[in-house]
């Protein structure tokens, strides 16, 4: 049953790199089912994720969150979309790395059955591209809500081509005061 494709964005560095998943699914008349994760699998392919923690959130069309990371003890995450579609996008924050500042965008979306492994080290958003649209987040790594923070979504030394544009776009207001990259780079990311 375990049959899933794992395929390693490009991103330098050491140790283990982002992954876009294709979840194993089978669906017929009555419905689908789909496998999101199986540690031996996920294991046999590179990524020893221990799983911590799962949450959910809903979001409507045109919202955008993040860039969101923990400064201190930061987690790996495993990101799906259950319902919806949405525009993911990650980005790397090691400051030793010659792909830092380099960001990518996948597509997650309840029709897919795609989900993006996040490694220490990255930040992650998204643009909600339809109403309702409900990701499930799965984390490696205990949360710290004393390090829990991000960098701007529309941060100028990042570029992030969102595909909403900023007159629809909803934010939070925590999303507006973050930080900038410039403000990061004081004090990055420790793992």
């Amino acid at each position: 049953m375990a049959s899933f494709s794992f395929l390693k964005l490009d991103f330098a560095g050491n140790g283990i790199g982002p992954h876009v998943i294709d979840c194993f699914h089978v669906g017929d008349q009555r419905g689908g089912f789909t496998k999101c994760f199986e540690k031996d699998v996920y294991q046999t392919n590179g990524i020893p994720f221990q799983l911590n923690e799962t949450f959910i959130s809903v979001s409507a069309k045109n919202v955008i969150r993040g860039m969101h990371f923990q400064l201190h003890e930061p987690q790996a995450k495993l990101v799906s979309v259950l319902r919806g579609r949405a525009y993911d996008v990650i980005v790397d924050l090691r400051p030793d790395s010659r792909t830092f500042k380099r960001w990518q965008a996948v597509e997650l979306s309840g029709e897919n059955h795609r989900a993006l492994y996040v490694p220490q080290g990255f930040a992650h958003g998204f643009a909600s591209l339809e109403d309702g649209t409900m990701m499930m987040y799965q984390c490696d790594g205990a949360y710290d809500k004393a390090s829990d923070t991000g960098i701007r979504f529309d941060d100028p030394d990042i570029r992030i081509a969102w595909p909403v544009g900023p007159d629809v776009a909803i934010h939070s207001e925590r999303d507006m005061t973050l930080m900038t990259l410039s403000e990061y780079m004081r004090d990055p990311m420790r793992a």
